[in-house]
């Protein structure tokens, strides 16, 4: 395959123009694409990608090829034009113009190396791209602002990006990492793992790893297929440690993988179904952790509906990574020093295997790429067993009707102040299904919020629960 083959083809991969290419027909005007070579460089640097590019032979709306006949081999002015362009263009950048043809159609490629050092200008000109158009940077201060940093720092990062607190701990931390059984320096640790910026002051990998980092983590639950269903709960896990975070937002998805009893064909032992693959929802959310574009303030999503659990992840494809390879496990981390201490605490491991094992099991459908998101949908696995379905989290349409206003789990533990018996439970919540109450007080009793009067005898009839304040 070709180098213009390759180019196109990861171009054409996103539903719309990126700043750092741009899709043409036939169209040619010399100035401005002196001033393209500018913004297309510029751009470049500030999305972290190697080079931009002018891609002429596809249609910038539907992306069908127009087998162009775009000629940039001609003079102007008795100027050969690619001289034209190189000789206004400030400081001298090697760009090139390469052709192919794709399904017989003729496409034409100027790559355009990113900026190094100082900003690309045209005539003394610096253009930047602002979304599909494109731009003199004087007229906005705030990118070319942005540029100079991304030309003196690189691309933003957790670790040039400053945090948004200053007044930081640690504790939860130096407990997590003591449970992995590595012990961290009070002297050095800011230094390993690189917590700071070049002036000392904390980035936003310190603010992730501190005890507080001020970014909601929310794990939504819906009663139904979409967001306009009634919503039960909503578990909050972003005023804690991104490490801790991420094994609380694991556990609560555990707590929702209900096991089914299978008693079709039984003979003599009842075969249990879980709703979903355990371990491909913990790949996902780990690599929603891993690269998710923290620097923006947001975090991952994660949302249960009655027939599946979505988890979405902000930001896009890092440079130089195809769907092919990401499809294939070829692993090209957004954050490079979080993805380093993932692995040093065997959170997840360099093998690349998360997305292919969730390929395995439910196929490259399960992934959805957006312009600023990334989702992967993990089906439930409910078995037809007859009846009306159940509504996740295992609640029937009756308890759905008699449950308003604050959560199940909330009013649970409002009601066992004093200890309380489940059927006295049930009565006080106007539900009737022992069973599918069972779900929330396991799920409270495992978070260790509420507890056993009779510890030792889980089963016992006299079992009551109470809240653990």
């Amino acid at each position: 395959m070709s180098n213009v083959i390759e180019i196109v083809k990861r171009c054409l991969s996103f539903d719309d123009e990126q700043e750092w290419f741009d899709f043409k027909d036939n169209w040619f005007e010399i100035d401005e694409i002196g001033q393209y070579i500018s913004a297309l460089s510029n751009a470049a640097v500030m999305a972290g990608e190697p080079f931009g590019y002018l891609i002429w032979g596809v249609h910038d709306k539907t992306h069908k090829f127009t087998n162009t006949k775009f000629n940039y081999k001609k003079d102007v002015k008795n100027e050969p034009v690619e001289h034209y362009w190189a000789r206004n263009v400030s400081p001298a950048i090697f760009f090139t113009f390469d052709e192919d043809k794709i399904d017989g159609n003729r496409v034409v490629v100027l790559s355009i190396p990113a900026a190094r050092t100082v900003p690309t200008e045209f005539n003394g000109v610096r253009y930047i791209r602002i979304g599909s158009s494109k731009e003199n940077v004087k007229k906005y201060p705030e990118r070319e602002a942005a540029l100079f940093r991304a030309l003196n720092y690189g691309r933003p990062s957790l670790l040039n990006t400053e945090a948004r607190f200053s007044d930081l701990s640690f504790d939860q931390l130096f407990l997590y990492y003591e449970t992995k059984g590595i012990k961290l320096s009070k002297k050095t640790f800011k230094k390993n793992l690189e917590l700071q910026t070049v002036d000392g002051k904390y980035n936003m990998l310190a603010q992730l790893l501190s005890d507080n980092p001020h970014i909601p983590i929310r794990f939504a639950v819906f009663a139904g297929t979409d967001k306009t269903s009634t919503m039960y709960s909503v578990r909050e896990f972003g005023d804690m440690c991104l490490l801790l975070a991420l094994d609380k937002v694991i556990d609560y998805g555990d707590t929702l993988n209900v096991p089914q009893a299978d008693e079709r064909n039984r003979k003599v032992i009842r075969k249990e179904v879980m709703l979903f693959n355990s371990k491909v929802f913990r790949e996902a959310v780990i690599n929603a952790f891993q690269h998710n574009l923290w620097i923006s303030g947001t975090s991952p999503m994660f949302t249960a509906f009655q027939d599946r659990i979505e988890i979405t992840s902000i930001g896009t494809l890092p440079p130089h990574q195809t769907k092919e390879g990401f499809y294939a496990g070829v692993s090209i981390p957004v954050n490079d020093k979080l993805t380093e201490i993932f692995v040093q605490l065997h959170i997840s491991e360099k093998s690349g295997r998360g997305v292919p094992r969730i390929v395995g099991e439910y196929g490259e459908k399960a992934f959805d790429f957006s312009n600023n998101a990334i989702k992967v949908t993990i089906p439930y696995n409910r078995l037809n067993l007859g009846g009306t379905p159940q509504v996740t989290p295992q609640v029937t349409p009756q308890d759905q009707e008699a449950v308003h206003g604050d959560t199940v789990e909330s009013q649970i533990l409002d009601y066992c102040v004093e200890a309380r018996s489940v059927q006295e439970i049930l009565a006080h919540l106007g539900l009737k299904d022992r069973k599918n109450i069972m779900v929330y007080i396991n799920r409270l009793l495992e978070q260790g919020r509420i507890g056993r009067t009779i510890p030792d005898k889980p089963n016992s009839s006299n079992q009551k629960y109470i809240t653990i304040k």
